[in-house]
């Protein structure tokens, strides 16, 4: 990959990355061709990435489907896929993490505390390899792209970070490749997440700037008969993430939640 990216960059050609754990949907979909729009050379990279994963989490059971994900691939336009293996990216003697200030301790860092240091090591070696101009990632992990775009701009790495819209079902639910999870009866239930997002929305719109009762109210529909158990839901500035206890002009408000085995998060932005 890396002598294939020097030569590309000696013909004078721009160049996009996508980063993927495969299992590839309509969402990741849309990230390629937005990509396939803004570079001549197209990456998509696959890599189930095993330090973003928490000792009890389902990295031994997350979906890995490469033959479909490569005709998907293939038909966005991608001129390369980059699949390595987890031996590749770390060799016995690896030791170099990427750790960050608080944007990376609360939300997703509080209740997944390696999680984002495993993102943002395995997005910088992404970088390092393919040497992108631009890399698209989606808005469902809103987090993720705050804290990628914050090392980008800290580390110099002249990368443009493009967030794309979180792409739904027709009840709303985001797609993911966890929705695979789940059974008959809690995908009848798991568009209550957006639903409740889509309430918070218009309770802004509407004039409430308290925080605290949207959450309680929030809480209670979710937990209703769904099956989910919240983790959090945050009013944030979607720049900081630093949350809002009166809210701004701006804001996101961000949801995590489990239902089952399986763990969902999302969110809407407020303008």
């Amino acid at each position: 990959m890396q002598v294939l990216a020097r030569r590309w960059r000696r013909k004078g050609y721009t160049i996009a990355l996508v980063p993927t754990m495969g299992a590839l949907h309509n969402g990741h979909l849309s990230l390629i061709k937005r990509a396939r729009r803004v570079a001549d050379k197209l990456v998509v990279s696959i890599f189930v990435n095993p330090t973003q994963f928490g000792p009890r989490e389902d990295y031994s059971r997350y979906p890995r489907t490469f033959a479909a994900d490569k005709n998907k691939c293939l038909a966005g336009g991608a001129d390369v896929i980059f699949c390595p293996t987890p031996e590749t990216m770390y060799p016995p003697a690896f030791g170099t993490w990427i750790e960050m200030d608080e944007l990376t301790s609360k939300l997703e860092g509080a209740a997944r505390p390696t999680h984002l240091r495993g993102v943002c090591t395995v997005v910088l070696k992404l970088f390092n390899i393919v040497t992108p101009d631009v890399a698209v990632f989606g808005q469902k992990d809103f987090q993720q792209g705050v804290v990628i775009k914050r090392m980008a701009a800290d580390l110099n790495l002249g990368v443009k970070i493009i967030i794309g819209a979180t792409v739904r079902e027709p009840d709303g639910l985001a797609l993911s490749s966890r929705n695979a999870y789940l059974t008959t009866v809690q995908r009848q239930t798991a568009d209550v997440l957006y639903r409740t997002l889509t309430w918070a929305k218009e309770q802004i719109i509407a004039g409430k700037n308290r925080p605290a009762a949207l959450v309680r109210h929030m809480t209670e529909v979710i937990e209703l008969d769904s099956g989910f158990k919240v983790e959090y839901i945050e009013f944030a500035d979607p720049w900081t993430l630093k949350r809002q206890k009166v809210i701004e002009p701006q804001t996101v408000v961000l949801i995590a939640a489990q239902l089952g085995r399986t763990r969902f998060i999302d969110n809407i932005i407020v303008k």
